[in-house]
């Protein structure tokens, strides 16, 4: 039996999201004007000639490494649409337990420090955050409050009420990247004051009227449908 070829010695290919992954922890150390792309190199235990092969400059590479991070760090669209329910303000507590869990993790606070150490330097760099990961959430925060406050919330109020809710719910996150720590319970408890006075701001002295109406819609959409399902059986 003839002996399998031996393989010739050398590093193994880093993947374009190790790589990326190493170039951000640099960038977030060190900030970008101290980071070399022999740094990075070294850390990452790739050629220097296969990263500017990949990205050219240092610049493009942290442009890069910032995109990776907010991928890794946004939350679909999708899933906040998943949370909610017929009450709206166990929706908002849904949402908004959500939203301050995803950027408290590791990539959240890792992200936000990334930003805010360069933002002064490059402010792009801020708006781009605010246009590839914020921007959606606000987007869908608004739509939620026109369905919920169709006669109280013009579009611009509604856009106003969403920045101000995602302000509310994830200002513990500030904390946290400048190493002060929150345990789950104040957490819990911050989530619960912080959609209970953003409820008493939007719905003021009606807020009571408002949600009994909600809650008297919701009984008659449901006797509606089973008045429904009965005709339908007749």
């Amino acid at each position: 039996m003839n002996a399998a070829p031996l393989r010739r010695p050398g590093r193994p290919s880093l993947s374009n999201e190790e790589l990326l992954d190493h170039a951000c922890d640099l960038f977030l150390d060190q900030g970008f004007e101290r980071t070399s792309i022999e740094a990075i190199c070294a850390r990452a235990g790739m050629a220097k000639r296969t990263v500017y092969a990949r990205y050219g400059d240092k610049t493009s590479l942290f442009r890069a490494a910032l995109q990776r991070a907010i991928e890794l760090w946004i939350v679909p669209i999708e899933r906040l649409r998943a949370a909610e329910v017929d009450d709206l303000e166990a929706s908002l507590l849904a949402v908004g337990r959500i939203l301050l869990a995803n950027i408290m993790t590791p990539a959240g606070l890792r992200l936000l420090r990334l930003t805010n150490s360069e933002s002064s330097r490059s402010p792009e760099i801020g708006a781009y955050n605010v246009a590839q990961g914020t921007e959606p959430t606000i987007a869908y925060l608004a739509d939620l409050f026109i369905r919920r406050f169709p006669s109280r919330l013009a579009p611009d109020e509604a856009r106003a009420a969403a920045e101000g809710f995602l302000h509310l719910v994830t200002g513990p996150a500030i904390d946290a990247a400048w190493g002060v720590q929150r345990g789950d319970l104040a957490l819990a408890r911050h989530i619960d004051a912080s959609v209970r006075l953003f409820l008493h701001g939007v719905q003021g002295e009606g807020g009571r009227e408002a949600g009994a109406l909600e809650a008297e819609n919701r009984r008659l959409r449901k006797k509606l449908a089973r008045i429904g399902a009965l005709l339908g059986e007749g």
